[in-house]
């Protein structure tokens, strides 16, 4: 397969912003013009929608870009505008498929945030929206999904046969880290990596293994008697780890949603001494605006959050003092590269000996 002549990117409008950057890298890696194929959504006036491809992708190597959680696009129904859910734009994703017609010789679907990656699991007689948009795209007839520290890796198995590839944005946020704050000691007694509750373990034992450090949990008490907004509320966060303090403190998760939670582990992380407390999360959602957020900031509660631009970031949030966003346009440039050339995908997906190396220069 002649890279250079089959590669092509179709970005639905959730990703558009990204993708003409992700594009203009290739370019300039490649030598080529353009990889971005020029499509249309449009939508009738009872908000069905049909997609339309305007160019070939005939035995293309075919890469389709969304982002399931951009709730600032807009569309028009019965004389109203309504803005699209995670289930619009993941309708709008099934289209493009369908409107390629089976002609492209590879599809890959880059999707971020995982559709319907919380849930994950069935506690009560309950649908499986993770698994079932899986096999869905399976049937579609797509080779490979490219995602973003999904909520629970074991997503994987339900397509055995099929590429899924998790990656973390661990590289990113280390560089992030030690290029912003000069004065991070990197050893067991001064830094410490803290899950927020055990979802989240897997995460925090891979950085505190790369870094050399100790890493600390807390478990979320939930109350199973009731739902509210369609989980279990949490009643308590009890901390499992080592003494914090004078320690810089390291949250990493793999999204902030309200918001709730960061802030109660942060406000016991502060009463246990810590310094310094940094905040990793791949994903910035901030579904409940920040108002939370600030007040806490203002208390002193944390110093810093970390989010990429993997999804879409809300204007408010980049004006945020404590904000501090992370492009990975660069990183998903170098996952088509690779996947398109056919090479190993693995120092993409666990960037181990690339943080190794970027800690020992900060130490050097």
């Amino acid at each position: 397969m002649s890279s250079k002549s089959k590669l092509k990117i179709i970005a639905l409008n959730s990703y558009k912003q990204q993708a003409t950057r992700i594009n203009q890298i290739l370019c300039e890696w490649k030598n080529q013009d353009n990889f971005l194929i020029n499509i249309d959504v449009p939508r009738f006036n009872s908000g069905e929608a049909k997609c339309v491809i305007n160019e070939s992708v005939r035995d293309s190597d075919l890469y389709i870009l969304v982002d399931v959680t951009n709730n600032s696009i807009k569309y028009k129904m019965d004389g109203e505008y309504n803005r699209m859910s995670p289930d619009d734009h993941y309708q709008d994703l099934k289209r493009v498929i369908a409107a390629c017609n089976g002609k492209a010789k590879r599809i890959t679907v880059i999707m971020p945030f995982l559709y319907e990656s919380r849930q994950h699991r069935k506690v009560l007689r309950e649908s499986l929206d993770c698994a079932v948009m899986l096999k869905e795209l399976e049937f579609l007839g797509v080779d490979n999904i490219v995602t973003f520290d999904a909520h629970d890796p074991r997503m994987q198995n339900v397509l055995p046969l099929n590429g899924i590839e998790n990656i973390s944005p661990a590289l990113q946020f280390t560089q992030q880290l030690l290029t912003e704050y000069e004065d991070i000691q990197i050893d067991s007694d001064h830094l410490m990596f803290i899950a927020p509750d055990e979802g989240a373990t897997e995460r925090v034992v891979y950085f505190a293994s790369v870094f050399g450090v100790n890493i600390g949990m807390f478990y979320k008490r939930r109350d199973y008697a009731h739902v509210v907004n369609g989980t279990n509320p949490i009643v308590a966060h009890d901390f499992c780890g080592g003494n914090l303090e004078g320690m810089d403190a390291i949250i990493v998760d793999d999204m902030i949603d309200s918001g709730g939670s960061i802030i109660d582990v942060c406000k016991q992380i502060r009463e246990r001494g810590a310094k310094r407390i940094f905040v990793f999360a791949t994903f910035g959602l901030f579904s409940s605006g920040f108002e939370k957020l600030d007040k806490a900031y203002a208390d002193g509660l944390f110093d810093r959050i970390f989010t990429t631009n993997l999804v879409y970031q809300k204007p408010e949030l980049l004006e945020k003092e404590y904000y501090l966003g992370i492009s990975m346009n660069r990183y998903i440039a170098a996952i088509i590269d690779t996947l398109n050339s056919h090479g190993s995908m693995q120092k993409l997906t666990r960037p181990s000996e690339r943080i190794r190396q970027t800690i020992e220069t900060y130490k050097g």
